[in-house]
Order: structure tokens, then C-alpha cells, then sequence
């Protein structure tokens, strides 16, 4: 551990933001104070709201200037040639000569944060150019090299790429170049590995910790996931509701939290130690009216027994040599030469009532495949049966009375939602489309229910997607795929970008609609953890191919691929 005498290379004191809205002030961070030491790493933790991104922004000088204002505190950096200075007292012209130069960021979405209509190499070059590191002729075998520091595959490809032809962990690579272009002393990594798979999220941990070494950083690393903050900080900072509620040792917090919060946190998240049958929740930590009743858990026995009565039945949905192509290449007359082969020869069944975890990194398939089962993709050959009926043959009429039966969530609420609809109108639409309910009072009388059942309240039905939190939105996407009354439900990826707070009220609630209605589940996901939590038996696919299948307990114990073996020992 580094000696407290040694000069920090950022000091916050008393920091408090607020912004102004149409409900009045808000106030996003209240007095937070911290210090960060050279060579260091400090996780900021706490779920969306918390105030940990608008605390970075804030020393970054990148507070949006119409609603936002800083109301107290100093945030001194020790610059290189100036000593310690006050950021929040430069200019905006000072400011853009501390950022990239001598503090970078990297931000959570990284197809957000890259310009779509630039190359990668040219992006990274901007800054180098900008700072005047170097000269317009040297930029390229620069940027080639800080391509080969992050780990990237085929540089020169690389630099030559459009953003959206790289996976979400080589994009984020390209972000984490651009900010340690110019080797800042600072960088500031603000939720880099959201959604990634857990293949991709390890490696993107080691890259930011060995740049620290090499580089001789500072690193401020942001996230909602105390897990995954513990396994590269040194020292763990909780805010909750704008406010730092402890500050401590990475270990110590882990291991003997002291705010409920911070126990709520490290509660909420599925592991593979245990399968409790209900996640823990943050009201249940901290003061709340009405306490929420322990759920019975089952017993390894009990699980048994149901399994034995569960697999002794008849499948209803079998899939038997199962591909899906893409075009990629055409010839000069629009005809496919050249085919991605995302699904190769699956074979598989689901049992009803079961729920079947569906597991891989990003670019394995197991998306095409979801989307295949409910056609929303066509199948290039095999079969899918579905209770007698080959849905792969499905058109018209019968193929739209089938989606009756089988829904899917999607990972992404917000894009699966049309953002001028309101929300009770978007649940009213699929009844209104099938006939389900024949009177408009009566589907607005279903619709309410469903939001209700979900933990929304009627109140929400004319309100639009935007005036929701992310957790609040996937609430909204499944009371709408219930609204068909489906049999089989899909869920894509459908907590894998929440917080682990919100993620535990959402699988919660998906576990007590499959018990209370009866439904079957295709839960796909990259975090092994929460599939072993929600799922029978789990199916791991890489490359589009199966290369296991067993029942969720028996995979952890005993994995027999060394895929899946990778894939157990970091989860």
C-alpha cells in the first residue's frame, strides 16, 4: 500500500452538484470527498442515480453548462509542471489542455461515445494532433502502436475500421486508446465494462491494470458492480443518493461492509455459491414500511424430484439441426456469395416449466438463436417444433397466431420501445393487433392490470419511455410481452445492462410470473452467475455450435469443456 505522505494526484473536497428540472433541484452529489494516490486504483460504486458518473464529469469539466451547477468544493489536481491546481477554477480553454493530455476518460458506451462516420485510426489520431504529441506524419505508427498496448487484433485492420464493424470489447479497446494517447496521469474509466461478456470484461480489467503499471496511472474506475470494482481496486468508495457512504479497503468493504447499502450490494448479486429463491434486494437492507416476506428455498432434493417429474414429460420445443446464415459478400449482380454461419447443426429440446439458460460471449449466437426460435429470423435449414408444429415453416396467418404463444424481452428496453408511445398504448397495441381483448376499455383494464403486476402503477399508463429508469422500462417490456398471454417466453439479455440492484427486483419478478402463470423460459445471457441462478440446465454455445449442456449445479461442479471451464472460473 502506498504511504499516505506521498501527495495524492486528486483530491476532492466537498463536492456537491445539483440540477435544475421540471420537478425542481436535484441534488446529484452532496459534499463527496476523496483522494486518489499515484499508481492507485479507486472504485466509485453505488447503482444509476447514485452520483458516482456526475462526480467524474465534474473533474473532467464536462457537467452539461444549461441545468447543472456546481454549488460547493475544489477538485485539485497535481499537474506535472503546475503543481496542485484547482479544476473546477480553469477555463473551458484551460480545461481542454488537462483532458487527453494530462487526464483521459473512458466512457460506459463506447458506439456512443465514437464518432460513427470516422475510422477508428483516424479518431485516435484527432487527439493526438490536438495535444500536438506528434507530427500529422508520425500519427499512424503511433496510433498502430497504442492499437498493439490494448490488445487489438490486426492493428492495421483496425485502423482502418468504421466503428460499428468491431465487437463491443475491440470498440471499447479503441476508446481506451484514445485516452491514454497522450499517457495522461489521470484516467477516469467510467462503467468500461458494462454488458460485456465475462471473457471480455476480465480482459479489459487486466488491460486498464497492467496500462496502470506500465503507464504509471492513477485510475478512477466507476461501476455499478461491486464485484467487479473489487478485482481491480485497491480502495472502494459506496455512494448512495448522492452521498460517499463509506470509504475503505477493497477487502474490508467486501468483507465487512458497514452501511446497508453497501451490504444491500454485495446481497444482490446472484453467485455461484448459493441459489437462494429470492435475490435480496436494497429495500431490504435499508429502512422500509413494509418488510418483503422470505420465499420458501428449495432443496437440493426438491429440485431433484421436480427435475425428474419435469424431464419425464414430453419436450415442447425441439430443435434439431438448427442453422442460420448471414449474407456478407455479394457478386456484381446482388447475388450472396459468402455466408456467416451464426447457428451450426443445434440440437436441443425445452422442457415446459423449465427455464433453460442459454450462455456464450458476444458473437456466439446464442441472440440469432433466440430470435430464430420466434422467427424473427429464417432458419437456412433444420427444425424447430414446437408442441407438433414446425414454427421453421410457419408464414402468414399461422406463423402471427404462433407469436401468441412465444414472446421475447429484449436486452435493451429503450430501443424496444417506441419512444413517442405511451407506454399503456404500447401494451394495448399486441391485444389490439391479435383480438385478444375486443374492447378498448377492457384492454386498457388488462393492460393496467399487467403494469400493476409488474410493480408499475396506473398512474404510469400515459407517461412515455423517457420518464423512466432503465429497471422501470424492462418492467414495462415484459408486462408487454405478457399481454398476449404467452406460453414460452424468451428473455435476451434482459438484465444484463442494469444495475445489480434493479437486475435483482427483475429476475425476482420473472421467478414469480413463471411460477404464478406457468411459463417457460429461454434465458439467454454472457453473466454465467445469473444463469445459474434463474436456470434448470444450461446450454453453452462458442462459434455458433453447442458445446455443453447440463443441468445448472452439475455444469459448475464438474464442466467438461475447456470453454466452459474458462467460463466457470471467472464468473
Amino acid at each position: 500500500m502506498l504511504s499516505q505522505s506521498t501527495q495524492p494526484i486528486l483530491t476532492v473536497e466537498n463536492l456537491s452538484v445539483e440540477f435544475s428540472s421540471d420537478a425542481g433541484l436535484v441534488h446529484a452529489v452532496q459534499n463527496v470527498s476523496f483522494q486518489l494516490f499515484p499508481k492507485q486504483t479507486l472504485g466509485l460504486v453505488g447503482e444509476s442515480g447514485s452520483g458516482k458518473s456526475v462526480t467524474a464529469l465534474s473533474i473532467m469539466g464536462l457537467l452539461p453548462t444549461v441545468n447543472a451547477r456546481i454549488t460547493s468544493g475544489k477538485v485539485l489536481f497535481n499537474h506535472p509542471t503546475q503543481g496542485m491546481i484547482n479544476l473546477l477554477e480553469l477555463s473551458q480553454m484551460q480545461m481542454q489542455q488537462v483532458r487527453g493530455l494530462y487526464a483521459g476518460m473512458i466512457f460506459q458506451e463506447p458506439m456512443s461515445s465514437l464518432n460513427p462516420v470516422k475510422r477508428c485510426g483516424e479518431q485516435v489520431e484527432e487527439v493526438l494532433l490536438w495535444h500536438k504529441i506528434c507530427k500529422s506524419r508520425d500519427t499512424k505508427p503511433r496510433v498502430l502502436a497504442l492499437f498493439d498496448e490494448v490488445k487489438l487484433p490486426n492493428p492495421e485492420r483496425i485502423y482502418k475500421a468504421w466503428p460499428h464493424e468491431l465487437s463491443g470489447g475491440q470498440q471499447q479497446r479503441v476508446m481506451i486508446a484514445m485516452a491514454i494517447a497522450c499517457n495522461p496521469k489521470l484516467l477516469i474509466a467510467d462503467e468500461p465494462t458494462t454488458a460485456l461478456d465475462a471473457r471480455v470484461q476480465e480482459s479489459i480489467l487486466q488491460l486498464i491494470n497492467s496500462l496502470k503499471e506500465s503507464h504509471g496511472m492513477s485510475v478512477l474506475f466507476i461501476s455499478h458492480d461491486l464485484q467487479v470494482v473489487s478485482r481491480i481496486a485497491q480502495h472502494i468508495g459506496v455512494m448512495f443518493k448522492g452521498k460517499l457512504v463509506e470509504k475503505n479497503d477493497a477487502q474490508l468493504v467486501l468483507q465487512s461492509p458497514q452501511h446497508p447499502y453497501t451490504k444491500a450490494l454485495i446481497a444482490c448479486r446472484p453467485d455461484a455459491q448459493s441459489r437462494p429463491a429470492r435475490l435480496a434486494v436494497v429495500s431490504d437492507f435499508l429502512e422500509v414500511e413494509t418488510p418483503t416476506a422470505a420465499a420458501k428455498i428449495e432443496t437440493p432434493e426438491e429440485r431433484f424430484k421436480r427435475h425428474q417429474l419435469l424431464y419425464s414429460l414430453e419436450p415442447v420445443l425441439q430443435i434439431n439441426q438448427l442453422n442460420v446464415d448471414y449474407p456478407i459478400a455479394t457478386n456484381i449482380l446482388g447475388k450472396t456469395t459468402k455466408y456467416h454461419k451464426a447457428v451450426s447443426d443445434l440440437n436441443f429440446s425445452v422442457f415446459a416449466g423449465e427455464t433453460l439458460g442459454l450462455v456464450g460471449e458476444s458473437g456466439c449466437g446464442k441472440t440469432t438463436l433466440g430470435r430464430a426460435v420466434v422467427r424473427l429470423v429464417d432458419p437456412a435449414a433444420g427444425l424447430m417444433v414446437y408442441k407438433g408444429t414446425n414454427i421453421a415453416n410457419l408464414q402468414g396467418k399461422a406463423l402471427k397466431s404462433f407469436r401468441r404463444r412465444m414472446q421475447i424481452i429484449f436486452q435493451d428496453p429503450y430501443a424496444s420501445l417506441t419512444p413517442g408511445l405511451q407506454i399503456g398504448k404500447a401494451i394495448v397495441e399486441p391485444m389490439r393487433i391479435h383480438e385478444l381483448v375486443k374492447s378498448e376499455i377492457e384492454r386498457k383494464k388488462k393492460a393496467v392490470e399487467l403494469l400493476e403486476r409488474v410493480g408499475m402503477e396506473e398512474k404510469h399508463f400515459y407517461r412515455y419511455p423517457h420518464e423512466f429508469s432503465g429497471g422501470q422500462r424492462q418492467r414495462i417490456a415484459i408486462a408487454r410481452a405478457l399481454a398476449l398471454e404467452p406460453e414460452f417466453l424468451i428473455c435476451d439479455e434482459a438484465v444484463s445492462a442494469l444495475d445489480v440492484s434493479v437486475q435483482a427486483q427483475v429476475l425476482n419478478l420473472l421467478n414469480s410470473l413463471k411460477n404464478d402463470l406457468g411459463l417457460t423460459y429461454l434465458f439467454i445471457s454472457h453473466d454465467l452467475n445469473v444463469v445459474k441462478y434463474m436456470a434448470d440446465r444450461i446450454l453453452v454455445m462458442q462459434n455458433g455450435q453447442l458445446v455443453e449442456l447440463q443441468e445448472a449445479d452439475a455444469l459448475f461442479r464438474n464442466p467438461q469443456s475447456s470453454y466452459t471451464q474458462e467460463l466457470v472460473a471467472i464468473a
